[in-house]
């Protein structure tokens, strides 16, 4: 999943971590979770989650002794189709 398209408008950075949440949207992810998964040095990921906590797009939870972070539910694009439909391969295919 990736962010809605109105928030993808943002810095890089912060549309990167976005994306990234949103994937795992469910269970969120801890600071390095979130890490691995982008390619941001510390100082520049902890900018990005600095600007999108004080928006109001994500939070950070205190689940079973960790902390995890989470994006806001509004900011959540739907999920997207990574294969065609049957039908729309066979319109492909069929010359129209």
């Amino acid at each position: 999943m990736q962010a809605k398209p109105e928030y993808r408008d943002r810095d890089d950075d912060e549309v990167v971590v976005l994306d990234a949440l949103a994937d795992r949207a469910e269970e969120g992810m801890t600071i390095f979770e979130l890490r691995s998964h982008v390619d941001l040095d510390i100082n520049d990921l902890e900018e990005a989650l600095a600007q999108l906590k004080a928006d109001g797009l994500i939070s950070a939870d205190d689940e079973d002794e960790r902390t995890v972070i989470v994006p806001d539910e509004n900011v959540i694009g739907p999920e997207q189709q990574d294969e065609k439909s049957r039908l729309s391969r066979l319109r492909d295919r069929l010359p129209f």
